[in-house]
């Protein structure tokens, strides 16, 4: 659909130009003077293009608005164009009156820009939830019963098979932890920044990043029952609802179509009892008809709904429902139940607390040549850390990974472990 509406509205705005630039309003306010060959015939084959190939949306649209009996905007435009279109051809072929051919192409244009804007918005909130499958693999290690492991595509497993996810793999479904330790990254799912420490019982979610240890996962839930299916199809959800502003702009373009009907009749009615010409009293009631469909309406509100989906993407922001997001604008405070989804998600260290005779910038030295060779995330803060405050860093050798407890290796020429506060030998640097 975004494809389709850019490029209507690229070859309705190129034929539009030159209806523009001929229509006698136009020249009289510029001041210049244009006629293209063949003309009104030449006019008239470009609106007729206008019309029914930039306006076949609203043509279409306002069919199935009428057919659920909710008349709304495409309801609005269609009687506009086609208002404008068949008396404007009428007069071409002799009836006396003026055309209406660049209110016409003009009014398309707008409407098709707009559409076209809401659609690359929509577009953008699907590639959301694209990036949200994709946090699944798709291939998973199935255990067999004789210990033997086979990849197998995830959407042939079923609760109670037993799968291996490696160090760094994504967790493919959700499930609990049979055999081995290890931290396990849900900031994608759950907003906690620092990793989770798993173990045998503990539940897992698929989508989930895995760390330096290897778990046998049994698997609980698969498909739409899994945790990360119910969280895009509360996104998808959110995406097909329709937000309170347009459904106002809707109701808007109701009342607006009876009041485009209502006055042209009666401009019409009017002008005749006056004792005008028939032909005078009918493009008066046209002129009101078409000028009753306001090209700002029509824009504003999908302009409205791109801005605000773009700006909350950029800011992490998924929307459940528009019509809370709308009300946002009243919130006076935000409570937050945990502290850790209101960090940017990076580690580093905050204090450092030397014993025995080391200094603080040994203490760094030493636990940054340790754990230059972790992938854990609270180990690449230290690294960082050490980096930023110039301390020089020589690898440790011999580095050994503790699943869910942190590591060891010769550094400094000593034997070092650093972790959680339980790890204890020598020379001490721990994580916390």
């Amino acid at each position: 659909m975004v494809a389709d509406f850019r490029r209507r509205f690229w070859v309705s705005l190129v034929l539009t130009i030159p209806i523009i630039l001929t229509a006698s309003i136009v020249q009289r306010f510029f001041g210049f003077t244009l006629t293209l060959p063949g003309d009104p015939w030449t006019r008239w084959v470009l609106s007729s293009v206008v019309f029914f190939y930039g306006g076949w949306p609203f043509l279409k649209g306002v069919v199935e608005e009428l057919g659920r009996r909710q008349p709304g905007m495409m309801t609005l435009i269609a009687l506009a164009i086609t208002v404008a279109y068949v008396y404007s051809t009428a007069v071409v072929f002799g009836l006396p009156g003026k055309v209406f051919f660049w209110e016409l192409a003009s009014l398309i244009v707008v409407m098709l820009l707009g559409h076209w804007i809401e659609m690359r918005s929509v577009l953008g909130a699907s590639r959301a939830l694209e990036e949200l499958v994709k946090l699944l693999p798709a291939e998973a290690h199935l255990v067999l019963p004789d210990g033997s492991e086979q990849d197998v595509p995830v959407a042939e497993l079923t609760p109670g098979d037993r799968v291996r996810v490696r160090p760094g793999e994504k967790i493919p479904v959700d499930g609990v932890v049979l055999e081995g330790t290890s931290s396990v990254n849900e900031a994608m799912l759950t907003g906690e920044s620092r990793p989770v420490e798993k173990g045998p019982g503990d539940q897992v979610i698929g989508g989930a990043v895995n760390g330096e240890g290897s778990l046998i996962v049994e698997v609980q839930r698969t498909g739409r029952d899994t945790y990360l299916s119910q969280v895009i199809d509360l996104v998808k959800q959110a995406q097909e609802a329709r937000s309170r502003t347009q459904d106002l702009a809707n109701r808007a373009a109701f009342w607006l179509t009876l009041i485009a009907v209502g006055g042209g009749l009666l401009t019409f009615i009017t002008w005749l009892a006056l004792g005008k010409e028939l032909s005078f009293a009918l493009e008066r009631m046209v002129t009101v008809m078409v000028i009753a469909c306001p090209h700002a309406l029509g824009l504003a509100v999908p302009l409205v709904v791109a801005v605000s989906t773009a700006l909350s993407a950029q800011n992490g922001l998924l929307i459940r429902d528009r019509t809370a997001f709308e009300r946002g604008k009243d919130v006076s405070a935000v409570i937050f139940d945990k502290t850790g989804t209101l960090t940017e998600g990076r580690f580093g260290v905050t204090d450092i607390i030397a014993l025995d005779t080391l200094s603080e910038e040994e203490v760094l030295r030493v636990a940054a040549s340790l754990e230059q060779a972790s992938e854990h995330p609270i180990a690449r803060g230290i690294v960082e850390t050490a980096q930023a405050r110039g301390v020089r860093v020589e690898p440790a050798s011999a580095f050994r990974a503790i699943p869910g407890k942190g590591g060891d290796g010769t550094a400094q020429r000593n034997r070092v472990r650093g972790g959680q506060p339980r790890l204890r030998a020598g020379t001490r640097a721990s994580r916390g």
